[in-house]
């Protein structure tokens, strides 16, 4: 059928309610336009060098700003959450630690390949359309895109927090030259109040007035920097040895956080049976059969041997 026979409404609806039905915790939909106030606010942090060795984050900036500079003629943000929660959590005692986000499989190829369904789905319904995917690969604003469509608002960790999920969640995008219903401007309000869990128990004091200076969080430190660990922050580290969970783990918003139902998701066997003895004998061999296919990987056998070490 036609895209002009369509109403804008009934379509949003459909791609929504779809979107849920294939296990997606939310969605929404936000008008394709350039972000001013988000641009300001990311060429404010970079300024700062806040980014530490993430040079990436320098290239391409004015495509995270424009999504039409990502896809032509682009009309609309489709916005997705997938929970990540889980269920049980690696043993704590006698053990090292590493971010719940990592413990199955790379989310990038778990949600690409979903939301390429969804698109499909989309294209079944409105005939073929430009579009592209987007999975925390490219030069996106994941955040303010999901606050732009009404899925959160940004906490004081800077994270995007769902009122009836928390923040345990991967973003994903399909970004499309298709015109579709918008809601009414989204609700600029944090709802941290005067909440400062997160910043209190951070323990290197990332967590500043309104941004994160990653050079100082654990999960830059532990995933993205390159260089020696730092010995005067040693003891602050706390056993994790990839990412770090700390300001989501204590965000009071996370209480409303629930178990996910993605079976890829789920840690194998070899690696809950992990323990710090265990880990201080894990040779290349071992780090590719625990960690095949797994965000861990991003730190590679070297890196991951370097955190261990560290402790």
């Amino acid at each position: 059928m036609p895209i002009q026979s369509l109403q804008k409404q009934q379509i949003s609806k459909f791609i929504i309610t779809q979107a849920k039905e294939m296990g997606f915790f939310d969605c929404g939909i936000s008008k394709a336009e350039h972000l001013n106030e988000d641009k300001e606010k990311m060429e404010l942090w970079l300024s700062g060098r806040n980014n530490g060795e993430m040079s990436y984050l320098e290239r391409n900036k004015e495509k995270r700003y424009n999504p039409q500079l990502l896809v032509e003629n682009a009309k609309s943000v489709i916005t997705v959450l997938y929970n990540y929660y889980p269920k049980n959590r690696l043993e704590q005692k006698d053990n090292y630690k590493i971010s719940k986000y990592a413990y199955g499989k790379d989310y990038h190829y778990v949600i690409k390949e979903k939301l390429g369904q969804l698109l499909n789905l989309i294209q079944t319904k409105t005939g073929s359309q430009n579009a592209r995917i987007f999975v925390d690969s490219a030069p996106v604003l994941d955040r303010a895109w999901a606050k732009k469509s009404g899925l959160g608002f940004i906490g004081k960790n800077t994270l995007l927090i769902n009122k009836k999920g928390g923040s345990f969640f991967f973003i994903g995008h399909i970004i499309i030259d298709l015109e579709l219903h918008y809601k009414d401007q989204p609700d600029p309000k944090s709802y941290c109040g005067s909440c400062t869990s997160c910043v209190d128990a951070c323990p290197t004091d990332a967590i500043k007035d309104k941004y994160v200076d990653a050079r100082s969080c654990l999960s830059y430190l532990t995933i993205e920097y390159n260089g020696p660990l730092p010995q005067d922050q040693k003891e602050n580290f706390h056993d994790w040895i990839f990412g770090c969970d700390i300001c989501q783990d204590v965000c009071p918003w996370n209480r409303f956080a629930s178990p996910h139902n993605e079976p890829l998701f789920q840690p194998q066997e070899d690696l809950l049976k992990m323990n710090k003895a265990s880990w201080k004998e894990m040779d290349k061999t071992l780090f590719n059969k625990l960690f095949k296919g797994s965000a861990v990987q991003r730190t590679r056998y070297k890196g991951l041997r370097r955190n261990i070490d560290f402790l």
